[in-house]
């Protein structure tokens, strides 16, 4: 290609991006209007938001720090859906055989998403220690692909076992707290559902304080920074990966206890939550943690939008075209990261 080729394809590109961004703008103008009209678009958006920016944020971290495609992280939703309701089963008799115990039935839920939180993270350091470990001592070459296979196999296996050791039957509950909706801007909330934004949202903000705030999470920002000057600089890799995988694990653990109500054990109980976590951890960027989770909101907003003006039966189907897309213009994601060592690999 020739300079003055060089020259006139310049101002032809800046006027195709031009054009991109004011077309993406509007779009996301519209929708942003469009839930402003209906107060319980935007409720729902909250809340919905809520739940996947837990899934998506341990996804993106765990990408962005060890480099490894989580493609079993839906089935720690899973673990963590199970858990939950193997602990929040006797609490929920003892509830019901105790009708007037109001601290019982405020608290209860909670050991529940605590125990699943725990056991995730405990799932996340053993795959670790007994598995990307070993593969990471013999191997680095095509390391993406390979944990790909890995991650692959293990939520195969994982299914697997649940089916043959619990068996196909749902396993789930109609609510947590037995009481009344709250009404929000005249939309009707499910206590549930409120306190499953909460709990999402108090998880995140610790979660960005961790990083932000702790000697450990600033070692993990590191890590993903710049591995190599990272261990330079005295860093127990090691120990960062065990962490890594152990707080991404805990989250969708957590994530699927707490959305026990919506998301019953079985053992595909995963799938959905894991294609929407990576609809927006690639629509955000790979391994941006703060974008995964601004991407949940929009692609809980875009969910909405497509259930109250389409219909339920495309609410997958338009989320998934705008992001496409949104690829097709900028591949990175909408914000830009780029997970270094990944292309290297």
């Amino acid at each position: 290609m020739t300079p003055a080729t060089n020259l006139r394809t310049v101002p032809l590109v800046r006027r195709y991006l031009t054009f991109t961004w004011v077309v993406l703008g509007t779009a996301g103008a519209i929708m942003v209007a469009a839930a402003a009209f209906q107060p319980s678009i935007l409720i729902d958006t909250l809340v919905t938001g809520g739940m996947w920016a837990l899934m998506a944020a341990g996804l993106a971290l765990v990408f962005g720090v060890m480099n490894i495609p989580n493609f079993a992280h839906g089935e720690l939703f899973l673990i963590g859906s199970l858990v939950g309701f193997t602990v929040f089963s006797p609490i929920q008799e003892a509830i019901l055989e105790n009708p007037d115990a109001t601290l019982l039935k405020v608290i209860g839920p909670f050991p529940g998403m605590i125990a699943a939180a725990i056991v995730g993270a405990a799932v996340g350091v053993g795959l670790e220690v007994l598995l990307f470990r070993p593969l990471r001592r013999r191997s680095r070459s095509q390391w993406v692909m390979n944990t790909f296979l890995l991650t692959a196999g293990v939520s195969v296996l994982i299914v697997n076992l649940d089916r043959l050791v619990i068996g196909n039957d749902f396993r789930g509950i109609t609510r947590y707290w037995d009481v009344r909706p709250i009404q929000v801007l005249g939309v009707s909330i499910s206590v549930d559902r409120a306190m499953v934004f909460i709990i999402a949202i108090t998880s995140i903000v610790l979660f960005a304080l961790f990083l932000g705030r702790t000697r450990t999470g600033r070692a993990m920002r590191a890590v993903a920074q710049d591995e190599a000057g990272a261990q330079m600089a005295g860093i127990d890799l090691n120990r960062i990966f065990m962490l890594t995988l152990g707080l991404s694990s805990a989250l969708a653990a957590l994530a699927g206890a707490s959305l026990l109500f919506m998301f019953p054990s079985f053992p595909d109980a995963g799938v959905q939550p894991l294609y929407l976590a990576w609809y927006v951890v690639i629509l955000a960027g790979l391994g941006n943690v703060q974008g995964a989770i601004a991407g949940a909101f929009m692609v809980a907003l875009l969910q909405t939008l497509t259930v109250y003006y389409v219909g339920v039966g495309w609410v997958d189907v338009l989320p998934t075209a705008f992001i496409i897309l949104i690829l097709l213009f900028k591949p990175s994601g909408l914000f830009g990261s780029e997970v270094k060592g990944v292309w290297e690999q």
